[in-house]
């Protein structure tokens, strides 16, 4: 899921790349606006905030929606100096080391936010949770090929929209009924990506209610463990294979 790329990855290591971290974004996006009212990931809406706030010279808040933007480009960033480092030494397990990042900082930022009580909580938090979103996104683009998206759903509900249409015309016999298996397979994908991403939405305010920012110590020991399962996974079948 984490190791191999783009046109050697099979349909089920991207659906299950989906629905693992798509079910995580959604579970961080919805406990953030849950905890201060912000979107991390949604940067459609952020970028709309922004625009309102510049037209009627809010500068305070436009300024805020505006490091929200570009922290989450940030981690975009960040993501992919490290890929493209990994890529040119030949490491397969760089996807697997950026999530393992991701999984560390959350744990990081969890301990900040129980125990250590910021000045500026709600600030710390969604611009922390905006450069990881970045960094995901950019992961699951790279790695997929840019089949899969994870930190939000509006292209998502788009492609399942079109795969609708394509099985409609296939039923019109408009289009070739060789092609129904690949759009049946995107609608497959896509459709896990958007149901991933509303029950980890759901499940992330129930654990966020019930454990505070624990939850976010939480689901960055979960993807820790994704991480280590996956890089160890593909060591041990290299030594198989020597």
């Amino acid at each position: 899921m984490l190791t191999s790329t783009e046109d050697a990855r099979s349909n089920r290591a991207d659906r299950r790349l989906a629905s693992t971290l798509a079910a995580v974004a959604g579970a961080l996006n919805t406990a953030a606006f849950e905890s201060v009212g912000f979107f991390s990931a949604n940067m459609t809406g952020n970028v709309s905030s922004l625009s309102a706030n510049l037209a009627t010279l809010n500068l305070v808040p436009g300024i805020f929606f505006l490091w929200i933007v570009a922290t989450f480009i940030s981690g975009a960033v960040f993501s992919t100096i490290i890929i493209n480092a990994g890529r040119r030494k030949n490491i397969r397990s760089v996807y697997a080391l950026n999530i393992l990042i991701e999984g560390g900082a959350l744990m990081l930022l969890g301990i900040v936010e129980c125990w250590l009580t910021p000045s500026s909580p709600g600030v710390v938090l969604i611009l922390s949770l905006s450069f990881l979103m970045g960094l995901q996104n950019a992961v699951v683009t790279r790695i997929s090929n840019a089949r899969v998206r994870t930190t939000h759903v509006s292209g998502t509900s788009t492609d399942i929209g079109i795969e609708l249409a394509m099985l409609f015309d296939v039923v019109r016999r408009k289009e070739s009924p060789k092609e129904a298996p690949l759009y049946l397979e995107r609608l497959r994908l896509h459709s896990f990506t958007l149901i991933s991403f509303l029950l980890g939405g759901v499940g992330g305010v129930w654990i966020f209610n019930a454990l505070g920012y624990r939850f976010l110590i939480l689901i960055g020991f979960g993807l820790i463990y994704l991480a280590m399962h996956a890089t160890l996974r593909k060591h041990s079948d290299e030594n198989i294979n020597i």
